[in-house]
């Protein structure tokens, strides 16, 4: 039941229908203290339209307004405080999260229209740096809420798997390599070749247009080029997935840069046929003034395509595949610009899915304070990452819970969650310094401590001894209990709105509130108490419990049953 649109009806039905119900809805506040009531609604904002000053609003509406769905309403200063009935709010969410368990939440309101994401996109030959996290969980949250929400996403992981950086790659293993070193381990050593060439290109000019050189070879189909190339994209991607597994990440679709090279001319005819492609100093643009933005540069003065040309191959590909309703790109915020370009561009041409193209932007990830970069050799693995997390969560448990059964599995899922919890608590578009000692923390703002709240739920439902129970009859209303219904009930308010704003934040600081909640409760109240509210103290316990699991499954984190 939306209690605010119970508050929004009645206070429109006391209007005599001056103003309507929707208008209000927007308006209404959570009190900061519940003392005030669960709901409030400011009447200043009626003010113009009733003609008289908030307070007198307030004292007159409050004559008129139906009480049957609250246990009181009462004016203070310009507001209407409401008062929910405790009991049956209990009840009626108590009972909707027993029954619906992890399917509490769901909705329906993507009508199972298809989302596109594209998402994580490392670069072959290339090492997984704590840099692709972030694409990497933000998007595979994001495509888990929007299946919550009954949209039906498809992952794409569109693979730098093309471009001049093949030639220079190509160039610096023909000079320096061997081929033993790179099957024994393909990534290191393919990394260190990519670093090398831009040393000595600092001293050698001539190696750039090398690379250049065997870059064009590769475009021509040259037989050891591509033989290279595909050598490079195979070892690539058995090292991605190893790390990927660890993440518990899968992907729709790995079509990479390189799947989209014989549709670029056709990108390049279909411009030229509507009229759109004009020249400018030799080079091929897109004139976007119209959209106040710069010219979109299609095709180079040397008629090389650039990275815009294949996103409208790409967008295409996937707009005639997939028929989206809409196309994400979770990438840094470093290219907002680029991507409003390329919308404008595919808007140009008429692409159907052009208008729900958004650019999901995030900022900059630093670790211990320090930048990344292949290029100049500053590179934290994101695999040596999660070794260490792991390795760190063993040492806690060891100290804590030496007998714990399936320890190791549960260290990897404690250690895994705790790197991508520390992300995605964040707000995505904030720049975020990433210290690993801190995330293992079993308190404060982790996710090893909304595991364990987790966890300690289920112990307690452990010890009961008793089944489960799927309805609660007249829970004791503490202010802890009080505090954790109403959490409970905001849910499913909680996922439509991540959801919309494409911010797996707001679950995992959910996660948090709750778990801090019931922790808070679990400290105040002797739940296992045998006496006669014993069922319903454990109904909210067993709430808690799968509603902090779906939280955490919604951000890509595990929810161990014992820690």
């Amino acid at each position: 039941m939306d209690y605010k649109q119970l508050v929004a009806t009645a206070v429109a039905d006391a209007t005599d229908g001056q103003v309507t119900a929707s208008d209000i809805y927007e308006k209404i506040e959570v009190p900061k203290t519940s003392q005030n009531g669960d709901l409030a609604f400011p009447t200043f904002i009626l003010a113009k339209q009733l003609h008289a000053a908030p307070q007198q609003i307030a004292k007159k509406l409050v004559e008129k307004i139906d009480t049957t769905n609250f246990s009181k309403v009462v004016v203070v200063g310009p507001y209407l405080n409401f008062f929910l009935d405790q009991q049956q709010v209990a009840q009626q969410v108590l009972g909707e999260v027993l029954v619906e368990k992890n399917h509490y939440g769901d909705n329906e309101d993507g009508h199972d229209q298809t989302v596109t994401i594209d998402m994580s996109s490392p670069n072959i030959a290339k090492p997984m740096s704590m840099g692709h996290l972030r694409s990497t969980v933000i998007g595979n949250s994001i495509a888990k809420l929007l299946s919550k929400n009954g949209y039906r996403p498809i992952k794409d992981n569109h693979l730098g798997d093309w471009g001049t950086q093949f030639g220079k790659l190509i160039t610096a293993y023909l000079k320096w390599g061997n081929e033993d070193d790179v099957k024994r381990d393909p990534i290191h050593y393919l990394v260190q070749y990519y670093i090398r060439f831009h040393h000595e290109d600092e001293q050698d000019p001539t190696l750039d247009e090398e690379a250049r050189e065997w870059f064009k070879k590769l475009e021509d189909g040259d037989p050891e080029a591509v033989q290279l190339w595909k050598w490079f994209r195979e070892v690539s991607l058995q090292a991605f997935n190893q790390t990927y597994q660890k993440l518990g990440v899968s992907f729709d679709t790995y079509n990479g840069e390189s799947f989209y090279n014989d549709a670029l001319q056709g990108v390049v005819d279909t411009l030229r046929k509507d009229g759109l492609l004009e020249k400018s100093q030799g080079a091929s643009v897109v004139d976007l003034s119209s959209d106040n933005l710069n010219p979109a540069l299609i095709l180079k003065s040397d008629g090389a395509s650039l990275y815009i040309t294949r996103d409208i191959a790409t967008a295409i590909y996937r707009d005639q595949t997939y028929h989206p309703v809409m196309n994400l790109y979770v990438v840094g915020s470093e290219q907002t610009y680029y991507f409003k370009q390329l919308k404008a561009v595919l808007k140009k041409m008429g692409l159907k899915s052009a208008a729900g193209l958004h650019h999901i932007p995030f900022g900059l990830i630093t670790v211990n304070g320090k930048k990344l970069s292949t290029r100049h050799g500053n590179i934290v693995l994101l695999n040596e990452v999660l070794a260490e997390s792991i390795k760190l969560a063993q040492a806690q448990i060891a100290a804590k819970n030496p007998d714990l059964k399936n320890k190791e599995q549960v260290a990897e899922e404690v250690g895994v969650g705790a790197v991508i919890f520390g992300d995605l608590k964040n707000e995505r578009i904030d720049p975020i310094d990433f210290n690993l000692q801190e995330q293992l923390k079993f308190e404060g703002e982790t996710g090893p401590y909304v595991q364990y709240a987790h966890a300690r739920a289920e112990s307690v439902l452990k010890k009961a001894h008793q089944p489960l129970p799927t309805k609660i009859t007249q829970l004791t209303m503490t202010d802890d209990a009080w505090t954790i219904i109403k959490m409970l009930q905001n849910f499913p308010a909680t996922v439509r709105r991540a959801n919309r704003e494409f911010e797996p934040s707001m679950i995992a600081k959910y996660a948090l509130r709750l778990a801090k909640a019931f922790n808070k409760y679990y400290a105040h109240t002797k739940i296992l108490t045998d006496d006669d509210q014993l069922n319903d103290r454990l109904a909210l316990v067993q709430a808690v419990s799968l509603v902090l699991k779906e939280a955490l499954r919604l951000l890509g984190v595990q929810a161990p049953d014992e820690m």
